[in-house]
């Protein structure tokens, strides 16, 4: 079985560990809460799955790594996911605005290897020549670094959460990082760290995962039918592949190693950006 990247981190006997966003509810360190059905109609209305949603502080953990807000469940989609053929490049409802536009990024309390990623991550979106363009600064960044630290549980153990980008036109302003040792190791690779730190990014700008409507394709298990009753729609990229897109950074799950943005990636970033 692939490890996960949904960041979260399938833990074996070997400790294989899950990047993206896929992580059990038992997996979390803070009481868990009945979510109520309105508020489980409002998420599968924006496009989310609905199973093992988590209350948390400040919104909703939904597909194992994203934080929906209470603003997020207000909105109203009125504009087309993003697809790439039967395994789909999708993004939500809000954007980045204002650009071409500067993003600042900086890490709080968190050792040598988070900051060394964090550097990473960012070096691999500005190599895109993208209109954003991400910036590290010392502190107060537009997205800030942060650690939590979170054992396993229940056969999963989460690697990072991010959110996704506000109704004015903002990039979610926070990613979580497991600093727990079975997360990444006691030496943590910083490759490993920037993929997870790149992916989350991804959601903090407005992606979600690549193979949502297909997630057997890199996690197994179950397939989602549908994405509700949005009726937000898709638009194929021109130029894409009508079969599985491999290796996307945006998989909901990977082998949990070092994962670079793919071709279909690519185009992906800059249709949007």
């Amino acid at each position: 079985m692939l490890k996960k990247i949904q960041i979260c981190v399938l833990a074996c006997a070997v400790s294989v560990a899950a990047i993206s966003c896929k992580k059990s509810e038992e997996a979390s360190g803070q009481s868990q809460t009945t979510v109520s059905q309105q508020t489980l109609d409002k998420i599968e209305k924006l496009g989310f799955s609905s199973e093992n949603v988590v209350a948390r502080n400040g919104g909703y953990l939904v597909e194992g790594d994203i934080l929906l807000t209470d603003e997020n469940l207000k909105s109203d989609p009125g504009s087309p996911n993003l697809r790439i053929a039967q395994d789909e490049q999708y993004r939500t409802t809000n954007l980045v605005n204002g650009l071409p536009r500067v993003i600042t990024v900086s890490v709080t309390n968190l050792t040598a290897p988070y900051s060394q990623a964090a550097d990473v991550a960012i070096a691999r979106y500005n190599q895109q020549n993208l209109r954003i363009t991400f910036q590290r600064v010392s502190s107060n960044g537009n997205i800030n670094i942060i650690g939590f630290n979170e054992g396993p549980s229940g056969g999963y153990i989460t690697l990072g959460s991010a959110g996704f980008p506000t109704a004015s036109g903002n990039p979610y302003n926070q990613i979580q990082m497991n600093t727990n040792e079975a997360a990444y190791g006691s030496n943590p690779d910083v490759n490993y760290l920037a993929s997870v730190l790149t992916h989350e990014m991804g959601h903090c700008i407005g992606f979600r995962h690549t193979d949502y409507m297909a997630r057997q394709y890199s996690c197994g298990g179950k397939r989602k039918v549908n994405e509700g009753t949005a009726g937000v729609g898709a638009v194929l990229i021109p130029g894409t592949p009508s079969t599985p897109d491999a290796e996307s950074w945006m998989l909901a799950c990977s082998n949990g190693g070092n994962r670079l943005f793919n071709a279909n990636d690519v185009i992906a970033l800059n249709y949007l950006y």
